[in-house]
């Protein structure tokens, strides 16, 4: 499927299995974020939305106020952390490259990259959004 180009309808019917929707405060800044961070591609990103695709996996951003006739828009707080909570596990990422990357870029290091005794090297990096995008792989 080319996410560069697909309509919202034909997107929408094709999803599978589980997905996630991270609501953001700007698209296009964690748009940036990703790609520079975790090298992940960003299609159709508008003020209010986005999909992106990490490897083969896809998943969609949503501006909060594209959410206005949702009810999960009314228990977003009004001060960060937003994401507390909430792991994104990036299993084919090296943390020791993603935490050089991130800090290169100014962004927030919760955790460097550790071996872990469940047999992953990982670390903890949080977005503008207070999300912890976990950047894993095995020990080596």
């Amino acid at each position: 499927m080319d996410y560069q180009t697909v309509d919202a309808d034909s997107f929408g019917r094709s999803l599978r299995g589980i997905g996630i929707n991270l609501l953001v405060r700007d698209v296009l800044a964690e748009i940036t974020f990703l790609e520079t961070v975790f090298a992940m591609k960003g299609h159709q990103a508008t003020r209010d939305f986005a999909i992106v695709n990490y490897g083969s996996q896809v998943f969609q951003l949503h501006r909060d106020g594209t959410y206005v006739e949702n009810p999960l828009l009314g228990l977003l707080p009004e001060n960060p952390p937003r994401g507390a909570g909430i792991e994104i596990r990036l299993y084919d990422t090296d943390p020791d490259d993603a935490v050089a990357r991130a800090e290169a870029a100014g962004f927030t290091i919760f955790q460097p990259a550790t071996d872990k005794p469940h047999g992953l090297r990982e670390a903890y990096i949080l977005c503008e959004n207070g999300y912890a995008w976990v950047p894993s792989q095995p020990k080596g």
